[in-house]
């Protein structure tokens, strides 16, 4: 089969495929109210562990959508790092385009486009900050290079002059904070010791007010099942300090 070179930026030398034509049909799912949980973590679980089995890269991937104040939307992917009744975690700079979206409109929309078995979530809710101690515990575990990079995008989001910048960054910051498993008779297991959390840094939680399950079926009619939150306070908030409110949802079938 011929492939089509690649030379820098150039374009490739095989006609751009026309989007409108590349149509695929969705065979072998079927998501039907009489077969889900009454709980949609439990059904965000199931899937979630189908999706890893089937050795799709990177299954805790997802769209984060946010907005400013004035109503200016943005997206971009993240990764999920935990999930439970109080909500759905990532970790990312405070002061980052998405760190700053949240502060002046703390609501945000999920998605997790598992294109590859023909099926999609989607979360919605508002978005609390998680405690300092919690940002502290993940951040901890995270590889030696990957702490650094979070202090070396101090900035994040910001302009910056180049790329050289930013490792000359990461080259002092790795001089001021050398990684104990390189040094002669440094301590492997204090690694995670070496460099401290940033206090632009931590982790945010999106608690649902619905998910969605999106399986796709033939001739495009796919199986939309949505979990509506109904515990909800007088001011029609979700009921985020009990969690057993979490429990609480009503199923309903959405048109395709």
């Amino acid at each position: 089969m011929h492939k089509p070179q690649v030379r820098g930026s150039d374009a490739v030398d095989s006609p751009t495929p026309d989007p409108a034509r590349l149509r695929r049909s969705y065979e072998g799912g079927e998501l039907a109210e009489a077969a889900v949980p009454a709980d949609p973590l439990a059904l965000f679980a199931a899937w979630f562990a189908d999706v890893h089995a089937f050795g799709l890269p990177e299954p805790n991937a997802m769209v984060l959508a946010t907005a400013s104040a004035d109503g200016v939307p943005s997206a971009r992917t993240v990764l999920l790092k935990g999930y439970g009744p109080h909500g759905f975690r990532f970790f990312t700079n405070f002061t980052s385009a998405k760190g700053r979206d949240l502060a002046e409109n703390p609501r945000a929309a999920l998605v997790f486009p598992w294109h590859a078995m023909h099926r999609q979530v989607r979360v919605a809710g508002p978005v609390f900050r998680l405690p300092p101690d919690e940002s502290e515990a993940y951040f901890r575990t995270r590889p030696y290079g990957s702490r650094l990079g979070a202090w070396a995008s101090e900035h994040q989001s910001g302009v910056i002059a180049d790329r050289a910048a930013l490792e000359r960054r990461f080259a002092e910051l790795a001089e001021r904070w050398p990684d104990p498993a390189a040094t002669p008779g440094g301590d492997a297991v204090a690694e995670g010791d070496a460099v401290p959390l940033p206090d632009f840094w931590g982790g945010f939680r999106v608690v649902p007010e619905s998910i969605e399950f999106w399986q796709g079926r033939r001739d495009r009619l796919h199986d939309r099942i949505r979990y509506r939150r109904t515990a909800l306070d007088d001011q029609g908030r979700p009921l985020d300090a009990d969690p057993g409110a979490a429990g609480q949802w009503v199923t309903e079938r959405l048109s395709p």
